[in-house]
């Protein structure tokens, strides 16, 4: 037996033959055969051709992994559509070189300009641009995707794997994933996380592995190769604990969320798209505290309508059935970017974003409140305003709101009561909360941006200095909490913080009246509330 150890994994258990993928890259060195204007031309249709492979690919990764992975193929797409990156094949074309030569320049080049940059989430994007110049010189030489698992059940080792290669395995087949070169933040490994694809990765692979049977503990990042009776034994008993679990926690899908004392805590979905709604309902939500609504307006050069909005929202509320949906209007900026937008797409998390952005920018805000109200008269539905800072910012929405319910009228399409809540996320909402109490319906505690502003903090590149459990941030909630109870409102979390099972019962005793999480949290939470008693006395910190 061989033992491997991983520098890094992803949780579950594998066992299966080895299937060695063969190397991406691709090398054409024949020299032109058409003209140059024949060249552009068969490389706008490969691009072109492309484009429509990843819109299948975002497809198939909606249906497998949900929006934010599948929003990994709405970034290739925008890859293949930069200015930058048509005009670098161009100019090489015009000079002489085949298409398929262009392509392979260009992506070299700016493969090379993403991998020496500082930012560790730029440095990834070498690995989109390597795939799409793999899939353009496909198209641009004829050749088929290969089936890599050559139609068995195997675990898949590779140098390297594409989102695109992944995405296109078929996931029944696919044991598990053993891979060299795939970093913990490329958009690789964020897929494979949303499949649930059990995955040991940092490791040298070896050819005479092909066929070889092996083990794979992602739960502890090893490798077995031929492993013995006893390492078969304890991963299949591993196995069998987590088809166990998994079985254990279904059975808390369909119930509430009361503690042994009898305090209820409804536990509610963040989602990012209309076809969420109903993962989140399958996974025990009683609700959907968080719909991202920006999720629609990312990575693309055009804005949604109103008609596409309502249709994402709406498919929701029906998923839904009578639960209730509370939808977050646009906040984009920061680590979320906009194309669409143009210039007021900004990038600092200190600027025109969330309510700020959707006040200037009239043309956005009220095709979207339109498509909220239409999509309230389905079923329960609120609207929740980010980034807000003060009163008067709650005022000028609700009286664009009736406005935009007044049209509705108008039109014969009758609106539906929708309540109006606000994130507090910023440390001047949470210093006001008692008089946005008087403006608003609800609050909901946006706990990562509120770590991020009270502990002047980047989330993304602060390291240790980004702490949701520094106290200042828990009091900051528990202000929260009492400042909205002083005004009769519901207080919840939609923060990461919310799915911290060390901080459950400290929320619960702060009075927090539901938690807003990510679906694959809320049966785990659920079983863990349930057994809690609080009926004995205890500080809330």
């Amino acid at each position: 037996m061989e033992a491997i150890r991983g520098t890094w994994s992803i949780g579950g258990i594998a066992l299966g033959p080895i299937r060695i993928c063969p190397r991406m890259g691709r090398t054409d060195t024949a020299g032109p055969t058409l003209s140059p204007e024949e060249e552009l031309n068969r490389f706008e249709a490969a691009r072109r051709g492309a484009m429509d492979q990843m819109e299948d690919l975002y497809g198939r990764a909606l249906d497998q992994a949900g929006m934010e992975a599948a929003a990994i193929f709405r970034i290739h797409q925008m890859l293949l559509e930069d200015p930058d990156y048509q005009e670098a094949v161009h100019t090489s074309i015009r000079r002489g070189e085949g298409a398929c030569q262009a392509v392979q320049r260009a992506g070299a080049r700016f493969t090379a300009l993403f991998s020496a940059m500082e930012d560790e989430y730029m440095q990834a994007r070498a690995d989109d641009m390597r795939d799409i110049t793999r899939r353009v010189a496909d198209l641009l030489t004829g050749v088929r995707e290969e089936d890599l698992l050559g139609g068995e059940p195997s675990i898949l080792a590779a140098e390297e794997l594409s989102p695109s290669q992944l995405i296109g395995l078929e996931r029944d087949k696919l044991l598990g994933l053993v891979t060299r070169d795939v970093g913990a933040s490329s958009h690789t490994a964020i897929l494979a996380r949303a499949m649930g694809v059990p995955a040991v990765m940092g490791v040298e692979i070896q050819e005479d592995w092909q066929g070889r049977t092996a083990m794979l503990d992602g739960d502890r990042g090893w490798l077995y190769l031929d492993p013995t009776e006893q390492i078969v034994e304890e991963g299949e008993q591993m196995a069998r604990k987590g088809r166990e679990e998994r079985l254990r926690l279904n059975q808390w899908r369909d119930r509430d969320t009361v503690t042994l004392d009898g305090r209820e805590m409804p536990l509610l979905a963040n989602i990012g798209s209309g076809a969420e709604g109903e993962l989140a309902r399958q996974k025990g939500a009683q609700g959907v505290g968080l719909f991202r609504s920006e999720f629609l307006f990312l990575d693309r050069d055009t804005c949604p309508d109103e008609e596409e909005q309502f249709a994402a929202y709406s498919q929701v509320v029906r998923a839904m059935a009578g639960r209730p949906v509370v939808i977050r209007t646009l906040d984009v900026g920061g680590d979320k970017q906009a194309p669409c937008l143009g210039r007021e797409g900004d990038s600092s998390p200190l600027g025109c974003r969330g309510i700020r952005l959707s006040l200037a920018r009239p043309d956005l805000f009220r095709p979207q409140l339109r498509a909220i109200l239409r999509s309230g008269a389905l079923g329960p539905v609120s609207l929740m305003l980010p980034m807000v800072t003060a009163p008067w910012e709650v005022r000028k929405a609700r009286e664009i709101l009736e406005e935009c319910r007044s049209e509705l009228q108008s039109q014969g399409r009758e609106p539906g009561e929708v309540r109006v809540g606000i994130m507090v996320e910023t440390p001047a909402a949470v210093v006001l909360a008692d008089e946005l109490a008087l403006e608003a319906d609800f609050f909901s505690l946006g706990t990562n941006d509120l770590t991020q502003y009270t502990l002047a903090a980047d989330r993304c590149r602060a390291g240790g200095a980004y702490d949701p459990r520094h106290p200042a941030v828990l009091r900051m909630i528990r202000h929260t909490v009492e400042a909205g109870h002083r005004h009769g409102l519901r207080v919840s979390i939609c923060g990461d913080l919310g799915a911290d099972p060390d901080l459950t019962e400290t929320f619960l005793r702060m009075g927090v009246d539901s938690l807003s999480i990510s679906p694959e949290f809320i049966l785990p939470l659920r079983e863990l509330i349930s057994g809690l008693d609080l009926s004995e006395d205890r500080p809330a910190e």
